[in-house]
């Protein structure tokens, strides 16, 4: 089994250098690199100033700066050897620098993913605490109302995107035009720090009710469905029915023998899961105005800021893979009998 791992843990290796080696060249031929955003910047300051003073004026980088530029950012370069620099800086901790913040590319990314973690780990938790429990009262209880009633209400939230879903919370309860029970986002209020430890409580549960909901309820109706067949398919297996036999309760039956090799299916996506949580999501972290890492991929990608979003893809493809891994480790776990060789 130890070999098997190995492989894996190997197989990693050429996976993460295609992936950031395809993202690394869509950088390098889209336009509006770091470059062009500079001389746009600088275009416009001397747009507005020509306007403000009577004249026109164009303003142009010069040669040598240009020149300078473009050996900073390997322009001057064939892409694929650019690519081995930013993996050659990659090897050394040097993820580059944000041309947004001027700043580390490290420590801009690491100062976001605590946020991205809470969030993310919390709807992970929920969901999965939530999912288990109620895949398991649907397959008890079969066919019967309570079935198709959570059948339907799960699935219509699987059916609403989370930033749909967001926006529509944002509405109906951020203050709009229906009640105000929660802040219209943020991750805290900005007179956090001065308040009491139960009013820092309060103020933190405010700002993550809506983005946790939001966040899990897309992976509700899947888990829920996945949990209810697993558990279904084992309660028609002859050893349950030779439980069943043996004068066991149906209670022990379900949760005891049942439940744990219904559980497999679960643990299989269990870390493709936690990598998908703790990357974060772009799109709901910008509706709620959530400065996480998915908030920060988004801005970066729109700025073009190549740098930060080749940091971002690093962390998010070795947490995915590693999460996959930790998949095969728990399958282990839940099933002894399984033998990876």
């Amino acid at each position: 089994m130890s070999a098997y791992f190995a492989r894996r843990l190997l197989l990693m290796i050429p996976t993460f250098l295609g992936i950031t080696f395809l993202v690394f060249a869509i950088t390098r031929f889209v336009p509006g690199g770091p470059i062009d955003q500079m001389m746009a910047a600088m275009q416009s300051a001397a747009a507005e100033g020509g306007a403000a003073g009577g004249g026109e004026q164009i303003a142009q980088i010069p040669p040598e700066v240009m020149k300078a530029l473009e050996q900073h950012y390997h322009l001057d370069v064939p892409f694929w050897m650019a690519y081995l620099y930013w993996m050659g800086d990659l090897l050394q901790g040097d993820l580059g620098t944000s041309y947004k913040f001027n700043e580390p590319v490290l420590g801009v990314i690491t100062a976001r993913f605590p946020i991205s973690i809470y969030f993310g780990m919390i709807g992970f938790l929920l969901a999965y605490g939530v999912c288990v429990p109620l895949g398991i009262a649907k397959a008890i209880r079969h066919g019967t109302a309570f079935d198709f009633v959570s059948s339907a209400i799960v699935f219509v939230g699987y059916s609403i995107p989370g930033w749909a879903l967001g926006a529509a919370l944002l509405v109906l309860f951020g203050g709009g035009s229906f009640l105000d029970w929660f802040p219209l986002g943020g991750f805290r209020s900005p007179d956090w720090e001065q308040m009491s430890l139960g009013g820092k409580i309060v103020d933190q549960v405010h700002h993550t009710v809506l983005p946790v909901l939001s966040y899990a309820v897309g992976s509700f109706a899947t888990l829920t469905v996945l949990m209810k067949n697993s558990l279904m398919e084992n309660l028609g297996q002859d050893y349950v029915r030779t439980a069943f036999a043996k004068g066991l309760s149906e209670r022990r039956v379900v949760l005891v023998h049942a439940l744990r090799n219904s559980l497999i299916p679960i643990s299989t996506g269990l870390g493709h899961a936690i990598g998908l949580f703790m990357a974060g999501s772009y799109l709901i972290e910008f509706v709620f105005n959530i400065n996480g890492i998915g908030y920060l991929g988004y801005i970066s990608v729109v700025e073009r800021d190549y740098a930060v979003v080749m940091g971002i893809l690093v962390i998010n493809t070795l947490t995915v893979l590693l999460g996959n891994v930790l998949s095969d480790v728990l399958y282990v776990v839940v099933d002894p009998r399984i033998r990876f060789s």
